[in-house]
């Protein structure tokens, strides 16, 4: 019973592993169709999504089981909630992809990156999807330096993230209401991406180390490592 029990914890991190190269493919395909209005890119990224809510709810589902019929305590216990959390954050995390791209598909033909942000958009993008890899790799090998990594890369996020509401508040900002909406909620999208991810880091790093350190700036501390 206990290999049995093992080998289902087993599953729970290799599934977690899937969805979570699913929202890697999901957030790359979304952002290029974003800065390119590639529109069929976008329409695969929402057909797709349904993919993702399907795998965290079966995981859900395993996980629930596990409680129910294995009744895991300690350590055991701990991996089984936290593959619950963090199913739950890689899915809206697919959610947030989606979103992205459903903007690139309502604003089709037109670009939905309004005038003056491209820049800005193409290296959020890119941040998003550097993120998306090394969760990926973090739920694989529970190497923390990825942890402390994707928390440097969420602060450059929220810089550009920053930049963005700066740029449509500002006196020179000439796009139309549309164009506002845009930029805001497609700024709002990345960043709220990256936070997934750095809060999905947070529970790994407690995984691996057990201990959930908060500094005096209310930042999280991967013992042994640095910020996260």
């Amino acid at each position: 019973m206990r290999e049995v029990f093992h080998q289902s914890l087993e599953d729970v991190q290799s599934r977690l592993v899937e969805i979570a190269e699913l929202v890697t493919v999901a957030i790359d395909k979304a952002t290029q169709a974003f800065g390119t209005s590639d529109v069929a890119l976008a329409e695969e990224v929402i057909e797709a999504d349904a993919v993702i809510d399907e795998k965290a709810i079966a995981l859900d589902e395993l996980a629930i089981e596990i409680l129910a019929r294995q009744q895991p305590v300690a350590r055991d216990l701990r991996i089984v909630v936290s593959a619950l959390r963090i199913s739950a954050s890689l899915e809206r995390m697919g959610d947030i992809a989606e979103h992205i791209a459903q903007l690139t598909r309502m604003r089709f033909p037109e670009r939905a990156i309004p005038k003056g942000l491209k820049g800005t958009f193409t290296k959020m993008g890119q941040l998003d999807v550097e993120v998306a890899r090394k969760l990926t790799e973090l739920l694989q090998t529970q190497d923390l330096r990825l942890a402390e990594e994707i928390r440097n890369d969420d602060d450059q996020i929220d810089e550009l993230h920053v930049g963005v509401f700066e740029k449509v508040l500002s006196d020179s900002w000439q796009g139309e209401t549309a164009a506002t909406v845009d930029a805001t909620l497609a700024s709002r999208y990345h960043e709220r991406f990256a936070d997934h991810a750095v809060s999905i880091s947070k529970k790994v790093a407690y995984l691996a180390t057990g201990d959930w350190t908060i500094d005096a700036d209310d930042t999280f501390v991967v013992p042994g490592v640095g910020t996260a």
